[in-house]
């Protein structure tokens, strides 16, 4: 069957064509969004987590509206400016109050720890802000993926961790994982990247940094498989050398990897346009090698 076009990786032949105008005629009162939501249905066309791909598959039907294959319905709502949306998410954090009194003493007079993932809980601009006061780079809006954790000590936050979806390339991890290109992109989502890590300035408590990392590698997968349904198998993060020897994260066997090139991604040379930084890596699983090698 003739190709009319290629969409994100969906090949649309004739008989697609045929089926998306009969799909339009057989809901004359249904929006463009829930045709394509329709579509997706029909064609179980969906994301890695299950979700149905209508974003994507709402363009490909425009792509084949403007190109005279199919007609779709009148617009009926306009979404929003995204760009004011990511500009007020991404303003600097209100300031807000926290008890700043000195908490010291032994992990064991403070534990047990309580782990709260903010992420969409009104708790979220309390965590924003903790960031933007206190960690020496701020708050930074995360991209991709996320999950943000207040941590607790005999009911007070101590301390703040952030993850993200992780970098898509990076030297020292590519080359420690010993994936290919291909094995990297699809399975990229199965890393998550520590952004920020903050315990409060106000807390003195030793190893209390390496024991959160501890508890978060056992506790994060099952949030981000509850957050977003599917697994991670790998965490990774940064250190500035400069600042710090990463002690907390070699203590929690994180292992480090080497240094970045300094290239962020907005280069246009290979020349490092920023300061190097140290990788830091923690596989899930023993088995992180061959499932992140995959490609199916």
């Amino acid at each position: 069957m003739e190709e009319i076009l290629s969409h994100r990786g969906r090949v649309v032949t004739g008989d697609d064509v045929l089926f998306i105008r009969q799909l339009i005629a057989d809901h004359p009162g249904s929006s463009r969004r829930n045709l394509s939501k329709k579509l997706c249905e029909a064609w179980n066309w969906r994301q890695a987590n299950g979700s149905l791909r209508d974003m994507v598959c709402r363009g490909l039907m425009l792509a084949l509206d403007r190109a005279g294959h199919i007609e779709l319905p009148p617009i009926r709502w306009v979404n929003p400016n995204p760009l004011a949306r990511r500009a007020a998410e991404r303003r600097k954090p209100a300031p807000m109050l926290v008890d700043t009194s000195p908490l010291r003493g032994t992990l064991a007079e403070i534990r047990p720890l309580e782990f709260r993932q903010v992420r969409y809980t009104a708790e979220e601009g309390f965590f924003n802000s903790l960031l933007e006061r206190y960690h020496y780079l701020g708050y930074a809006h995360p991209v991709g993926e996320q999950a943000k954790y207040l941590v607790y000590g005999l009911g007070r936050p101590i301390a703040c961790l952030a993850w993200s979806s992780a970098p898509r390339h990076l030297g020292p991890r590519d080359r420690f994982i010993g994936w290919s290109a291909e094995a990297r992109r699809k399975n990229i989502r199965f890393l998550a990247y520590n952004t920020r890590f903050l315990i409060l300035p106000f807390v003195e408590v030793r190893h209390l940094a390496s024991h959160i990392l501890g508890c978060m590698a056992k506790r994060l997968p099952e949030d981000w498989y509850r957050l977003y349904h599917h697994p991670v198998c790998y965490l990774e993060t940064f250190v500035d050398p400069d600042r710090f020897r990463g002690i907390s994260y070699r203590a929690a066997n994180w292992k480090a990897l080497g240094l970045t090139a300094g290239l962020g991604k907005d280069a246009r040379s290979k020349r490092p346009n920023r300061s190097l930084k140290e990788v830091f890596g923690y596989p899930l699983t023993s088995d992180f090698r061959q499932l992140l090698g995959e490609v199916r």
